[in-house]
């Protein structure tokens, strides 16, 4: 039996896990061999419903409303998304397997058998908001600087390469590596999800159970599993199947930064008189407001962009709810407004760089990200320029 295939006998159930590489012809062979073989009572598949939808019926972004993703909140969320989907998309690309055709296999096969089959995955944006909640800012520039670094990586990816994700030692060095620069990352998409695949597996109606789930996986689902059996855990997984709200002490960041902007900017006046407050007035204007200009000019926003970023920057700051970003964003989405073509061609464009600055859609939410990040470092460095100059 191959190494990536565990069985694993839980009171009167045979569970059958089969790890595979997502992007793995291997693992699509793999995978019909072992249910063709066993023709167990049910399949089950590291898949959301939603997910195994836009699979099958090839989601269109053409109903997206870029503006009130905006408004929601979201723009980090989907920037992140297409950087993702085209990492995936690129790598299947390479190997001629599109990510997740072994679980479209999975369920090929079960449907072909007569079996019924079981998506065991949580909804995937669930997931990717639990791990932006609980990201912070800096964390969120770093998860998506790290993605777009790989999904523009021009080095081949071989098949042998794509076969040692299987490998036990390489994954652990893997997770140790996103554990250490990402932890809370790390913590929603893999340990988390370990505990919730685990116990809809250990749901699963039948005696025999085949599971098809990431390889990366398998160590902690049958961790998890063992931990159900002897019942040190339940299986209800509710607290992790919902997005948190935000920490307190992110919201009072909002509310700290321009507290002390103001309060060192007073404390000047009071210190030194008028011409020493305007002069830092003047100066938490123009670094602000450069820096997240900067972020828009990068971005390749449109010149009037640029200008709302440098104009709308500094005032924003005294405002905790509106964004610098979103301002940046809608005046971008405003004057270069996306055309249906935008949309059609969207999964196209977000497979090189060059595709993201010319798509409108992806040029708005870089606009966004830049803006937004621009604003940040803006606002730590004239919080040094003031104090530095009051000292």
């Amino acid at each position: 039996m191959a190494s990536n295939v565990r069985i694993i006998q839980i009171a009167s159930k045979k569970i059958t896990l089969v790890g595979t590489a997502h992007i793995s012809p291997d693992s699509v062979d793999e995978v019909r061999q072992v249910i063709e073989a066993d023709r167990p009572d049910r399949v089950c598949v590291e898949i959301d419903s939603g997910r195994y939808t836009s699979m099958t019926q090839k989601k269109s972004w053409e109903s997206l409303d870029i503006i009130k993703v905006l408004k929601e909140g979201k723009g980090f969320l989907l920037l992140a998304n297409l950087v993702l989907s085209s990492f995936q998309r690129r790598l299947g690309t390479s190997l001629s397997t599109a990510p997740g055709d072994e679980m479209l296999a999975a369920i090929t096969v079960a449907q072909e058998a007569g079996l019924p089959f079981s998506f065991i995955d949580r909804e995937v944006q669930v997931t990717l908001r639990r791990a932006w909640v609980k990201s912070s800012f800096w964390n969120k520039a770093k998860l998506l600087a790290t993605l777009v670094a790989s999904a523009f990586d021009k080095e081949e990816i071989s098949k042998e390469q794509i076969e040692e994700l299987k490998n036990k030692s390489v994954l652990d060095n893997m997770m140790g590596e996103l554990a250490g620069y990402l932890p809370m990352v790390k913590e929603v998409l893999i340990d988390e999800r370990d505990r919730y695949l685990a116990s809809k597996i250990f749901q699963a109606e039948g005696s025999s159970i085949v599971a098809v789930v990431g390889a990366g996986h398998m160590p902690g689902i049958e961790n998890w599993l063992g931990r159900i059996e002897r019942g040190e855990v339940g299986v209800d997984v509710s607290d992790i199947d919902k997005v948190p709200p935000k920490s307190k002490i992110s919201g009072l960041v909002g509310f700290v930064i321009p507290a002390l902007l103001v309060a060192l900017i007073v404390v000047g006046f009071l210190k030194s008189g008028v011409t020493m407050g305007l002069g830092l007035f003047e100066k938490w204007i123009i670094i602000h407001g450069i820096a997240a200009a900067i972020g828009s000019l990068i971005a390749l926003g449109h010149p009037l962009t640029i200008l709302a970023s440098f104009v709308c920057s500094p005032v924003v700051v005294l405002k905790p709810f509106v964004s610098i970003g979103f301002i940046a964003a809608y005046v971008e989405a405003m004057v270069h407004k996306p055309q249906v073509a935008d949309f059609q061609g969207l999964n196209a464009d977000i497979m090189t760089i060059r595709g993201f600055y010319k798509n409108k859609i992806t040029r708005v939410l870089l606009v966004f990200f830049l803006a937004s990040l621009g604003g940040a470092i803006g606002n730590f460095v004239s919080l040094a320029a003031i104090g530095a100059k009051l000292l």
